[in-house]
């Protein structure tokens, strides 16, 4: 019995002398400071840099994509306006259609035909807003009323 106790206060002593060794360890270590270490840092370097890095050559593919839409674009009014043009170009090959455009634009009649022309005749770009002469100043429509009789010929 003497010697349980013996191994008993041995063994009572060794868990008493380990867990006082265990609080000399943990009070040893110094606390950590921050989450940040060497590698963390380093991997945040290299992030870094691959943003740096791949940044222009980013900005680029979108910038030439855009260019290629609007080359895109381009041709394909292009190709609208030669389509349109081609229609043109068939349709002056009736005489038809060319008699029509010189009757129109030049003012061309056919043999036995009399033509008029209406000088001062009222036409779109002869009207006057009366809105935006009553928004003028009296003084104003004065003097454009005397430039208008400046500029009809004399009889």
């Amino acid at each position: 019995m003497a010697r349980d106790r013996d191994r008993f206060s041995t063994a009572t002593r060794l868990k008493a002398l380990g867990g006082q060794a265990a609080a000399r360890v943990y009070r040893a270590r110094t606390p950590r400071r921050g989450r940040l270490t060497g590698r963390a840092a380093l991997l945040a370097l290299v992030l870094c840099s691959l943003v740096v890095a791949l940044a222009y050559p980013t900005r680029q593919f979108v910038s030439q994509r855009s260019d290629i839409a609007d080359q895109r674009r381009q041709a394909e009014e292009a190709r609208e306006d030669v389509k349109r043009l081609r229609e043109e170009k068939a349709r002056l090959q009736d005489p038809a259609y060319i008699e029509r455009l010189a009757r129109e634009h030049l003012h061309y009649v056919r043999p036995g035909e009399t033509g008029y022309s209406v000088l001062g005749g009222g036409g779109p770009g002869d009207r006057v807003d009366s809105r935006a002469a009553a928004d003028q100043p009296w003084y104003r429509n004065l003097w454009d009323g005397v430039d208008a009789a400046d500029r009809q010929p004399s009889r």
